[in-house]
């Protein structure tokens, strides 16, 4: 049973995990120190606990703690209950969902283990931490079986990233690709056809390519680059198609998230 301790002074040790929550380079090394990650809001809290991870303790204003008593009977991390006013002191930003949760960091998947979907998005250095949520949300909500991160993309745990994938990060397989410059290789040796999302004068529409894989399926990796430059020439060279999303209006391209989500339904048959 969780224990509840009433915290009223914000530089108190005992809040180390929740300072700053705004600051990305310092949360990034203190995150990557301590092995932890931050879920924000009861309902990001509780899929974190429902899918495994390990709460280290949580920081909540009084009005949660009913919402989530059920949670915390059943375990035994430290329960800071704190005004809002402190919770914003220490965070730097006003906790307008109240409730946050310091969770322990663990790796569920392995680039292995995404070598045995059939739909894979592949991104490459997407730094943008909402649109690597926002990614993983639509792979998950449009069936697809995984998304594989280049080394330099942003972490799916970070906490803006969970809270746009609305929890899907804790369900939806995804992991780190280990070579960035071998990493289309491997995808082919393991039977992946690569569709490279780009703007080339050899590329194909989307419906053409979807209508190719109708004829023929197969596995299908799908490349999303970086939110200004997209992919580099390096991995459009290596891929096997190049695919475009036909724009209307002089408008040349989407965010990177929604291209994803028009990719992502478009190739995945059971939502056709």
């Amino acid at each position: 049973m969780a224990r509840f301790i009433d915290i009223v002074d914000p530089a108190d040790p005992r809040l180390a995990d929740y300072v700053s929550l705004r600051d990305v380079n310092l949360r990034r090394s203190l995150e990557a120190a301590e092995g932890l990650f931050i879920a924000e809001g009861a309902k990001i809290i509780r899929r974190a606990v429902e899918a495994g991870y390990r709460p280290r303790s949580f920081l909540l204003a009084p009005r949660w703690i009913e919402g989530l008593r059920d949670l915390l009977d059943g375990v035994e991390a430290p329960v800071f209950v704190v005004s809002e006013a402190l919770a914003e002191q220490v965070t730097g930003f006003h906790v307008h969902r109240g409730a946050l949760a310091s969770m322990e960091r663990v790796t569920r998947w392995t680039e292995d283990d995404l070598m045995e979907a059939r739909r894979l998005v592949v991104c490459e250095d997407i730094v943008d931490h909402t649109n690597v949520g926002a990614i993983i949300r639509c792979a998950a909500g449009l069936g697809w079986d995984g998304v594989l991160l280049a080394p330099r993309a942003a972490d799916p745990l970070y906490r803006r990233a969970i809270k746009t994938s609305m929890g899907t990060v804790f369900a939806e397989p995804w992991a780190r690709m280990t070579d960035w410059r071998r990493g289309l290789e491997r995808l082919k040796e393991h039977g992946f056809t690569v569709a490279a999302m780009a703007l080339s004068e050899d590329s194909v529409s989307l419906d053409a390519f979807a209508a190719e894989l109708a004829r023929s399926p197969r596995k299908v990796a799908l490349l999303m680059g970086t939110e200004g430059a997209g992919l580099s020439s390096h991995w459009i060279s290596l891929a096997d198609v190049v695919v475009r999303i036909p724009m209307a209006h002089g408008v040349d391209s989407l965010n990177v998230a929604a291209a994803t989500a028009v990719a992502c339904y478009a190739l995945n048959p059971p939502f056709r």
